[in-house]
């Protein structure tokens, strides 16, 4: 048992985030967890999800800590334009990508808004795993982010879609860039009448 939390006290000073399931397979019980949450050794974040008294969590914290219990999830829309730095949004919630018959996550806080997608490219092209907080979290780019936006603009506004369009323009994203994404998606006739107004 000492063992087992001298090597979690080890673990949390070398994480900043740490999930439940990677210290059940380090080998600490439950049982540890729970003496090193009591003593003030782990914090424990939500459920499943711990971090040091001293760990240094940056901003992108909530979507680490979506990316921590649904590691299948890919942030996208309003979440990954925050994330990029595009356009003025401040999602009031995490907006993740999950497969059509995936269940929707029981996550009180941060607050959830799920997409679903059928297509299997829908969770590979434009899709990159940053490390944020240690923990890998899948991200949609900031061309396949736009693109999305103007797939589910019915949820987010037309006018959410321009501005982060006009703004990835003035960033150097190539509109051939932005087609090839619409075309995966199935949104190029969408897109392309706005794109050619802005080039």
């Amino acid at each position: 048992m000492e063992n087992q939390r001298s090597q979690l006290q080890r673990l949390a000073r070398e994480s900043r985030l740490l999930r439940e399931e990677g210290l059940r397979e380090a080998g600490i019980s439950s049982t540890v967890i729970s003496q090193a949450v009591k003593a003030g050794e782990l914090i424990r974040l939500s459920r499943g999800v711990y971090h040091h008294p001293e760990a240094e969590l940056d901003e992108n914290l909530s979507l680490s800590e979506v990316a921590a219990r649904v590691p299948k999830a890919v942030i996208t829309l309003l979440s990954a334009l925050q994330f990029h730095q595009i356009g003025t949004q401040q999602p009031h919630a995490v907006w993740i990508l999950l497969k059509q018959n995936a269940v929707t996550p029981k996550i009180d806080y941060p607050q959830l808004e799920v997409i679903r997608s059928k297509m299997a490219s829908s969770f590979s092209k434009g899709v990159v795993t940053h490390l944020l907080n240690d923990i890998p979290t899948q991200i949609t780019n900031p061309a396949r982010t736009v693109v999305d936006c103007f797939k589910y603009r019915s949820r987010i506004g037309l006018d959410v879609c321009l501005e982060a369009l006009k703004d990835i323009l003035r960033n150097d994203v190539k509109p051939t860039e932005i087609m090839d994404y619409a075309k995966a998606q199935r949104v190029a006739s969408v897109i392309r009448p706005y794109l050619d107004a802005l080039v």
